[in-house]
């Protein structure tokens, strides 16, 4: 039963955005549009960037990486480029690489974006429709400079990984990648998840997460002015804020509109809470997120 009431009661999911690929939408476009949006916000060209950052799993090529190609679309010239793959981590990530290479004195202004176009690895005939009704596609940008100023910045981070829960979550690309126990007639380029083992550990997991960050650097959760959470499923959400005693406003959903995007989840929340005037200069903004992998990744900043 995926029916509109069944999907909603479960997920919280409501509407989703999909790509459409016979109008050459993909990893590439989207990333472009976003990072563009994202200079123009920053009001900053893209010739001053030092380095971009693309976190995604779903690329439109193996090679040329999608950075590659996204940076020559905006014209950043000889500036560095890379893909990152840590799944619904993946921007968290980048986030934190960026902000530790600009600390180093190596990079002055590096570009991060996480985009994943979920609907190119889903199935959607009847017996994955289970799965293919949670995700979205989506890609969102922010620009990490230096600044003077002590005070702002990362304050906080935590990256993790545990690779012996690979099978939870995977994509197989031939028949070899799929792991003993599992049904051999898995279509392969498409996702493929238990559900339940992941919910579980996702639980256990967001709440540790954020109450290492919070150690880390000395603070309760009522310090935090807002929570940005991987739009994975408004259960797992809701029992961190539940957990913590988060009021409802310093955590932000948007699952209900885009779904699950993975790696475009976190930057997206961030941009929409920036265009509604609820995330400005001088706000602590504790970010959450977990993926496959398994990856798992905080980041506490001072906007």
């Amino acid at each position: 039963d995926t029916s509109d009431e069944w999907i909603q009661q479960r997920t919280g999911i409501r509407e989703r955005r999909l790509c459409t690929p016979e109008r050459g939408e993909g990893s590439v476009t989207l990333c472009t549009r976003a990072l563009e949006n994202a200079l123009a916000n920053a009001h900053i060209s893209a010739s001053d960037l030092d380095l971009l950052i693309i976190s995604t799993v779903t690329g439109d090529m193996t090679c040329p990486s999608v950075s590659c190609r996204v940076a020559a679309n905006v014209g950043a010239g000889s500036a560095g480029a890379f893909d990152l793959a840590a799944a619904c981590s993946g921007w968290v990530y980048g986030a934190n690489l960026a902000h530790d290479l600009i600390r180093l004195g190596t990079y002055n202004t590096i570009a991060v974006v996480g985009c994943d176009i979920m609907s190119s690895v889903l199935d959607f005939n009847d017996r994955d429709r289970g799965l293919s009704i949670l995700f979205g596609d989506a890609a969102g940008a922010a620009i990490i400079r230096a600044t003077d100023d002590a005070t702002r910045g990362l304050l906080a981070s935590a990256m993790h990984a545990d690779g012996e829960r690979w099978t939870s979550l995977y994509i197989p690309h031939k028949v070899g990648d799929i792991p003993a126990g599992d049904e051999t007639d898995v279509p392969m380029h498409r996702l493929v998840m238990r559900g339940r083992e992941v919910y579980k550990f996702a639980v256990t997991t967001f709440c540790n997460l954020i109450q290492q960050t919070l150690d880390q650097a000395g603070l309760q959760a009522s310090d935090i002015d807002m929570f940005i959470c991987h739009q994975s499923n408004l259960r797992i959400i809701e029992s961190a804020r539940t957990r913590f005693g988060i009021p409802e406003d310093k955590v932000y959903v948007n699952i209900d509109r885009v779904g699950n995007s993975s790696a475009g989840s976190v930057p997206l929340c961030l941009d929409e809470l920036r265009q509604a005037g609820k995330c400005g200069e001088g706000d602590l903004v504790m970010f959450v997120a977990f993926g496959g992998g398994l990856t798992w990744a905080s980041a506490l900043w001072r906007m």
